[in-house]
């Protein structure tokens, strides 16, 4: 049999190679036992030069243990693990096949993406690293090379978590190895510390700077270069970064403790995506941050930018420090953990130049995803987390001028007729509660299993139809286990609308599978959209509250 046609385990027939890196060869391959294509990472035990490996992958636990903690994530934006196998001494990894290519490969052939683009990636790189971090998962390597964008789709898969570790580990191995790339490692890491979540954040903001301009803010002639940028120099982010440059900025902290948190990144990429501006945060004013500068040294030649580039941010100075040992320490801390692990990658040989150059992870040989930029944002995120933690009633104040208030409707029995702040007027079953975040507005039941959501905003160029098409089309990025989907043009009181039905799984098990009846439509130069999703199981009674929603719906004025 030849090598290109083996079959391990019985079961998975190789057919090509899709890539090689540091860690593995990903291979195409068929699963024979259940008729579908999967992707196949062979894990390397020898490095290129045929001595041993410093991998941690010299025996079949580690790749067993960290493969089984990377299958308990379960989200849209994290590669799926399907099985971990051993053949003839050699440990294979089961993945989903991802028709696509990375975002290395995108950035290589197209050069950087725009800013939206970049936002988009951001916030789904966001939403699997929440995912994995609430099981206690480290990626620990995140970088271009290892985020898959589906080509079909433009899905955003985050891959090669094989070197992903619990919460705690550090960047050195037992054997003296160095885990990671290190142009995208966090500082904490590069001095030996604990990792936590917050290393992961970091890495964000190196890749945010990256798919945005071409290249790592910390990218240097050699490993010491690197080593030194991450730990002490100056970081100044790219040109391209500016409009982003809070969410960069914060991401780019330091000091962990002081690093922009998952949320709040989540939070300043969806105000971008949604407004075209990101707002700075309190407390983190970025023309006061220490060590931080944009990078103006913009080259027009690249990829169509414009010759001039925003003026840069004064660095403020630096406090006075007492005399003594005290600072001379902490400079030459960073510098001799760098140093010794420069020793630690001269020592591997090959190995450092596979770390500083090499792939890392899988790689497809297929073109870069095309992604419609007009499906971001969705309609509606009726599944959001912020929403469903915040059942208690709240009210948004703000300077603008207030909609008038609209009719109550009449509720029928068990119902209860509401006249929103919003500037509309619906009947909700008795005993909902409300709650509203930037965007929507949410009537929920006491145990939160049935929502009501509304949101108020502009018409879309496209119309209802357009809109919900859209949302269709990025069901899969927004709603885990999206399936069952369906767009119907419709009307609503005689007006032009499109109603989306779909099931989906819920955020959690817990939660479980659950459907979602939304209509959107425009009426007197607004669009209304109406949603009402509730468990599977629950269907018709979801159905019931809709209609009634839907029958008693009257807008301010």
């Amino acid at each position: 049999m030849s090598e290109e046609t083996r079959l391990i385990a019985g079961r998975y027939r190789l057919l090509d190679r899709l890539g090689r890196g540091g860690m593995g060869t990903v291979w195409r391959a068929d699963d024979e036992l259940l008729g579908r294509r999967v992707a196949v990472k062979e894990l390397h035990p020898e490095d290129a030069r045929g001595g041993r490996s410093a991998s941690p992958y010299t025996s079949t636990a580690a790749p067993l243990r960290e493969a089984r903690a990377v299958a308990r994530v379960k989200h849209p934006h994290v590669i799926v693990v399907h099985d971990v196998v051993v053949d003839d001494g050699l440990p294979y990894i089961v993945m989903e096949l991802v028709d696509g290519g990375s975002l290395a490969e995108r950035i290589s052939r197209g050069g950087p993406v725009d800013v939206a683009e970049a936002a988009r990636i951001g916030l789904a790189l966001l939403a699997a690293l929440r995912a994995a971090h609430e099981l206690g998962v480290l990626h620990r390597d995140l970088k271009p090379a290892n985020v898959l964008i589906e080509e079909s789709t433009g899905r955003v898969v985050l891959t090669d978590f094989g070197i992903a570790q619990l919460a705690g580990s550090t960047t050195i191995t037992d054997s003296g190895s160095f885990v990671g790339s290190p142009e995208y490692t966090s500082p904490e890491r590069m001095q030996g510390e604990t990792a936590g979540p917050e290393s992961d954040l970091w890495s964000l903001g190196v890749l945010l700077c990256a798919a945005l301009s071409g290249e790592s803010p910390f990218r240097r002639d050699s490993l010491g270069g690197i080593l030194h940028a991450v730990v002490e120099d100056e970081i100044r982010p790219p040109a391209q970064a500016a409009p982003l440059l809070p969410v960069v900025l914060g991401l780019l902290d330091r000091d962990p403790e002081r690093r922009l948190g998952a949320t709040e990144a989540e939070e300043l990429l969806r105000t971008y995506v949604t407004t075209g501006a990101v707002p700075v945060p309190a407390g983190r004013d970025a023309a006061t941050r220490r060590d931080t500068r944009p990078d103006t040294r913009v080259d027009p030649r690249r990829n169509g930018l414009r010759d001039s580039a925003p003026t840069p941010l004064a660095a403020a100075p630096r406090q006075p420090e007492a005399p003594g040992t005290a600072r001379a320490g902490r400079r030459r801390a960073p510098l001799l953990v760098a140093a010794a692990l420069v020793a630690a990658l001269a020592g591997a040989g090959g190995a450092a130049a596979v770390l500083l150059h090499g792939d890392g992870g899988s790689s497809a040989e297929a073109g870069p995803g095309s992604t419609a930029e007009s499906s971001w944002p969705p309609v509606r995120t009726e599944q959001s987390p912020a929403a469903k933690a915040r059942p208690n009633p709240t009210v948004t104040v703000t300077t603008s001028p207030t909609p008038p208030p609209a009719k109550k409707p009449v509720a029928p029995e068990g119902y209860l007729a509401v006249s929103d702040p919003g500037g509309f007027a619906l009947v909700v079953p008795e005993g909902f509660s409300r709650s509203q975040d930037d965007k929507r507005v949410y009537y929920m039941a006491p145990d939160q299993d049935i929502r009501i959501g509304i949101r108020v905003q502009s018409p879309a160029a496209d119309g209802p139809l357009g809109t919900m098409r859209r949302s269709d089309a990025d069901g899969p990025n927004t709603n885990p286990g999206y399936r069952d989907a369906k767009v119907t043009p419709t009307t609503h009181n005689g007006l032009t609308a499109a109603l989306w039905e779909f099931t989906w799984n819920g955020f959690s098990e817990a939660e479980g599978d659950r459907h979602t009846f939304d209509i959107c439509w425009d009426e007197n130069g607004t669009m209304y959209d109406v949603w009402v999703s509730a468990p599977v199981d629950r269907t018709d009674e979801a159905r019931r509250h809709f209609d009634t929603a839907l029958d008693s719906f009257t807008p301010a004025g």
